[in-house]
């Protein structure tokens, strides 16, 4: 009972701060310090697809790579995704509309990659001609998720926000 007393202010402490709103630039600071692993990752794993889709002789060893390339992007937007809703939201003016936002955006790339993943490991890798005309597809829907998820940075009309961004070495 003691030890119950002891820690329902240190609780209750964490309730109250969890909803709180962060100063612009540390919470830009969060962004960023998410984002710039997830595009590395993101960077990383298409390079080393390419490496491997061209040594790739069949459609079952095309669509192994491009199952885990997809997967591997999928799970590095995910965790960006975490990050940044773990960031909070900044303290101005529409800051939960901003940080929900971002969120969204890289739930949608997240769900984009996940898509593809999903219907490459359903493409028939028996006939060739299918499999690849089916994978152009679906990158091409990939791509069309993609872009469509992309945050419209105009809409942000927050100078504080600007400022720490152009401000934040993580964000340059």
């Amino acid at each position: 009972m003691v030890r119950t007393r002891r820690l329902m202010p240190l609780a209750l402490a964490v309730l109250l701060l969890a909803g709180c709103a962060v100063e612009p630039k540390e919470w830009a600071s969060s962004v960023c310090a998410a984002l710039t692993p997830w595009r590395k990752q993101i960077a990383d794993l298409n390079a080393k697809a390419q490496q491997q889709m061209a040594s790739a002789k069949t459609p079952a060893a095309t669509q192994k790579n491009l199952v885990a390339l997809l997967g591997g992007a999928s799970d590095a937007s995910e965790k960006a995704r975490k990050a940044v809703e773990d960031a909070g939201e900044p303290d101005v003016d529409q800051g939960e509309v901003i940080a929900q936002k971002f969120v969204e955006s890289l739930a949608a790339v997240r769900d984009a990659y996940g898509h593809a993943k999903a219907d490459i490991q359903k493409l028939s890798t028996k006939d060739d001609q299918d499999f690849y005309d089916g994978v152009v597809a679906i990158i091409t829907t990939l791509n069309q998720e993609y872009a469509s998820s992309r945050l419209d940075t105009s809409a942000i009309t927050s100078p504080e926000l600007s400022k720490a961004f152009d401000e934040i070495p993580e964000c340059r």
